[in-house]
């Protein structure tokens, strides 16, 4: 594996098990055992009620484009990547989560509002996979 030179997310006790999911290749959420709504990012209480019953469960990996914009002077690291997509994506769970959006042209013809996505992990590190989505495939 070539180094990878981009900033990395540092893992917390709270956030661990969501970067132990990606780098199994599963997107891992959380949900409010009161409510039974999920949210994003992880914590160890519902921003809903604040309460500490939670339980973390896989989601479908699908998503819809929610907003983005095309970055076209990129941060340190980031020069090769330009133009990129920073996105965010509604998950079907409820949830909306910031990513970039692969596999396609970064361009507003490809990038259609509400086309349906589905996660893929860009493997950085042995530790850390990074969850992004691409076009679905029919």
């Amino acid at each position: 594996m070539t180094e990878y030179k981009k900033p990395l997310p540092q893992p917390t006790p709270e956030t661990q098990h969501f970067w132990d999911g990606c780098r199994a290749e599963k997107l891992l959420l959380q949900r409010c055992k009161e409510t039974g709504k999920a949210y994003f990012p992880p914590r160890p209480f519902s921003p809903f009620t604040g309460s500490r019953d939670v339980e973390v469960f896989e989601a479908s990996g699908k998503a819809t484009l929610y907003s983005y914009v095309i970055n076209h002077r990129p941060a340190r690291g980031f020069e090769d990547d330009a133009p990129y997509a920073i996105a965010v994506v509604q998950l079907p769970e409820g949830v909306r989560m910031m990513t970039n959006i692969v596999g396609c042209a970064q361009t507003p013809e490809a990038l259609q509002l509400d086309m349906p996505l589905e996660v893929v992990f860009e493997k950085a590190t042995d530790t850390i996979s990074l969850p992004k989505f691409r076009p679905a495939k029919s």
